[in-house]
């Protein structure tokens, strides 16, 4: 029986040659989105799921209480983890990370017999406890993970920076010098690793914590209060529920906490985050990096749903429209006694057919695009994928379902056919078959229409992110690091060397640049008041040409200046910006020579207001605008910021690489455009909208498909009507209208249906942006017209062919 179900259904996909293609093509292209998008999916739940005991990995968050409110954030304290592990039994192991902040790469270096063999800038380095190790899994290639970070100037290496500084030889105890925010200094080599999964802790090498000046600060500091720039893990015991573990926080607090918290002027709340949670679920203050969102995984689900329910529909409607096409097969099959159910079983024997054909075209589309994928999403996922019995599991379940859920509605429709009306003649598509058909159409294209009013609406926001005014210039802005005590000595023969060349219009040094984190703050407070009423204010250390160099402009008074002498000497300068100055409680004008202060270990630091700068954007526009500040220091800087004003950029690097060189021949010169560091904001949204917005043309291309198959259905059907009104002197043109103008009004309502769905949703996902477009009406117009225009074409193609077919032909059979 089964094996003559198969032969029926494939003779009847042979013979209708056209509409299968256009079912198995479009469930095809469905099941492959539905395929990338799930491989996505699971690759941004993955992270961190690879650890020993993932379920009892945390991260300790801290919500400072203030004058601003409660700011929950990723760090914490350096004393916390030691005490958390003294006081709680619960607490198997716990490590402190530290990123060496106002930097985005070290300067790393391999000296052989004297001689510098390797010199390059790496990024991603951290310094970590020794039982970090212990609390995550790394695979290690080389060393003991154990006991890789027990001592002091030691440090771990993936297995690609090992390659880059002793190819395929052994790393282990070789001797590297890193040079960055915490010195220059010389570690031994105690583990190579290899990366087993994904994570949020994104390292490519871990420096002890015990190393150097952080070394000496993390292993002496008892300051329970401030200096929160330590991420805390905890591993707890088997057994133990981290909402037991939260509970005692506030006693915690109380033991340890509260006498430098009532010194310091303000509150803390502790809370435990799981570690596998982070990547998506956790956008907290000082965070690594932009994690991943749970919005956007949530998103390409439902629009993988969509696109299978599409293409799903399609073949429903075709089926259905077809149906009196198969009405005498139903009606002889009925009469020599097939049941109903029989029936059933051979129509979704066809469906299931025409998908597992589906699947085999998926899977080849899968194999040649997933490199485009992965380069598109950012995502390394491998076809080793499709050896896992688990994703092969799912890809046959998901054609299944496809299968049936395709064939379900048809099966059932012709099934119920009467053999005594189909043998007579008497078989026309009931109303409920048509309203049903037309209501699917309805729907496809309203999904359709969703989905591109969500992709032109993300591109809008996508683009006013890249283009909105900053506050600062951001274009020709070279930005170049200065890691090693030689670079940071040399400093001022390097920028008036740089100063001299044609192709600079100005530079200066700083701490840290706009779309870096600032994790250094202090709690500014006025005359009158105390450091409990302080405003949390950010910091950057710069020199006298900063706000020249970025063009930032000035509401009142001045910034720095090599003729103010008193500027580096006596009481601290310092230049606010206008939202600083406001929540201390000024206006720009009446700041200028105001004294504010900053009470650090027991002393009071006296501050003059100098200046006061127009806000700007030092972080992406996800973020709202920040107090900031500038302070003057000389020397030591990070970076070295060169404003060009040239077009010739490779004359004018080449010219700075010179200089550099003269000075500084055994370090590389590095640099970056500020511009496109400042995009780095934004990629994760990027790179999801170009995903939505490929999707949602594979969805639109879908709809198409099923649009076409049912036009050319209809022109099949109409095919004598058409002939007998060209006889009587039809015009292409009125053909044509009769043809599109019922799908054309079902796509109008599609739109109608569409329009306030898809406004709302995409209002919630902008609130996400403290900066963001609105929605104007003419976007739902452009939405609406281009889904008219898509079907138009798609209908008109087929339409114009039988409005053009000579009517002899039409008609010689009557």
């Amino acid at each position: 029986m089964f094996k003559n179900y198969l032969k029926t259904a494939w003779r009847n996909m042979w013979r209708n040659k056209v509409f299968s293609i256009i079912n198995v093509a479009g469930l095809a292209i469905g099941l492959a989105c539905c395929m990338f998008i799930l491989l996505y999916v699971q690759d941004q739940f993955s992270y961190d799921r690879q650890h020993r005991r993932p379920q009892d990995l945390y991260r300790l968050g801290t919500i400072s209480i203030g004058r601003e409110g409660a700011i929950p954030n990723a760090v914490s304290a350096a004393p916390i983890a030691a005490a958390l592990q003294l006081e709680f039994p619960e607490v198997e192991q716990a490590a402190r990370l530290f990123v060496p902040y106002n930097e985005d790469k070290s300067l790393l270096q391999y000296y052989e017999g004297g001689a510098l063999v390797k010199s390059f800038y790496q990024s991603h380095g951290y310094m970590a406890d020794a039982p970090f190790f212990r609390i995550f899994n790394y695979h290690f290639t080389e060393g003991d993970p154990y006991n890789a970070l027990q001592e002091p100037n030691t440090v771990v290496i993936s297995n690609e920076m090992a390659l880059k500084l002793f190819g395929t030889g052994p790393a282990l105890n070789k001797i590297i010098r890193i040079n960055n925010s915490n010195g220059q200094i010389d570690y031994r080599i105690t583990g190579v690793f290899t990366p087993t999964g994904k994570s949020h802790i994104d390292g490519t090498f871990f420096m002890s914590l015990q190393s150097g000046g952080m070394g000496e600060f993390a292993r002496t500091t008892t300051d329970f209060a401030v200096n929160n720039i330590f991420y805390t893990y905890l591993r707890l015991k088997p057994g133990a529920r981290a909402e037991v573990l939260e509970s005692k926080f506030p006693a915690f607090i109380e033991k340890y906490e509260r006498k430098w918290l009532k010194a310091a002027g303000f509150d803390k709340k502790h809370f435990l985050q799981p570690v596998t949670a982070i990547h998506l679920h956790s956008h907290l203050d000082a965070e690594f990096a932009r994690n991943g969102s749970i919005t956007y995984v949530y998103m390409l689900i439902l629009i993988a749903v969509f696109i299978l329910v599409i293409a799903c529909i399609n073949f429903m409607n075709l089926s259905t429209a077809r149906s009196s096409k198969r009405a005498v097969e139903v009606g002889i099959r009925k009469a020599i006694g097939a049941g109903n159910g029989s029936l059933v079983q051979q129509f979704i024997g066809e469906s299931v057919l025409a998908s597992v054909i589906a699947l085999v075209l998926a899977v080849i589309l899968l194999a040649a695009l997933l490199p485009l994928f992965n380069d598109i999403s950012g995502s390394a996922i491998t076809l080793n994928v499709l050896a896992n019995p688990l994703y092969i599991t799912a890809f046959v379940i998901l054609t299944l379902v496809a299968g049936l859920l395709a064939g379900s509605y048809p099966a059932f429709y012709l099934s119920a056919f009467r053999p005594v009306q189909v043998l007579k003649g008497r078989l026309k598509n009931s109303f409920a078959a048509v309203f049903v058909r037309k209501g699917l159409v309805v729907f496809q294209f309203a999904i359709a229409i969703c989905l591109i009013l969500a992709s032109i609406i993300i591109l809008q926001q996508m683009r006013y992110m890249q283009h909105q005014q900053l506050g600062f210039q951001q274009s020709q802005q070279v930005v170049i690091p200065l890691r090693t005590a030689h670079a940071k000595k040399m400093y001022e023969v390097f920028k008036t060397e740089v100063k001299k060349s044609s192709f600079v219009a100005e530079a200066s040094g700083c701490d840290t640049y706009p779309g870096t984190s600032v994790l250094s703050d202090k709690s500014f407070y006025t005359e009158g008041k105390s450091s409990k009423e302080g405003v949390s204010i950010r910091s950057n250390w710069v020199d006298y040409d900063y706000a020249a160099t970025l063009r930032i402009p000035l509401l009142a008074g001045r910034f720095f200046s090599n003729g103010f002498a008193a500027d580096t000497a006596g009481f601290n300068k310092i230049v606010l910006n206008e939202k600083a100055v406001r929540e201390l409680g000024y206006q720009p004008a009446e700041a200028i020579g105001k004294r504010i202060f900053f009470d650090w270990q027991d002393r009071k630091y006296t501050y003059e207001i100098i200046g006061v700068t127009k806000n700007f954007h030092f972080e992406g526009l996800q973020e709202p605008i920040k107090s900031y500040s500038f302070e003057m220091q000389q020397g030591q800087y990070n970076y070295l910021m060169v404003h060009l004003n040239t077009k010739q950029l490779q004359s004018a690097l080449q010219s700075l690489a010179a200089t550099w060189k003269t000075l500084n021949s055994e370090e590389p010169f590095e640099y970056y455009f500020l511009d496109r560091q400042f995009q780095h904001n934004y990629e994760m949204e990027r790179r999801t909208g170009t995903i939505i917005t490929i999707f949602t043309i594979m969805a639109v291309f879908i709809s198409c498909l099923g649009l076409y198959g049912l036009a050319l259905f209809t022109a099949e059907q109409k095919v004598k009507e058409i002939g007998i009104r060209k006889v009587l002197g039809a015009s292409v043109s009125q053909v044509v209208t009769l043809l599109s103008r019922e799908f054309l009004q079902l796509v109008i309502i599609a739109a109608l249906i569409a329009a306030p769905i898809a406004g709302w949703g995409m209002q919630q996902w902008l609130q996400h942006f403290a900066y963001r477009i609105s929605i104007q009406w003419w976007v739902f117009a452009i939405a609406a017209l281009l889904a008219l225009l898509i079907a138009f074409f798609t209908i008109s193609f087929q339409a114009v062919k039988a409005a053009v077919a000579n009517p002899v032909k039409s008609l010689k059979t009557e």
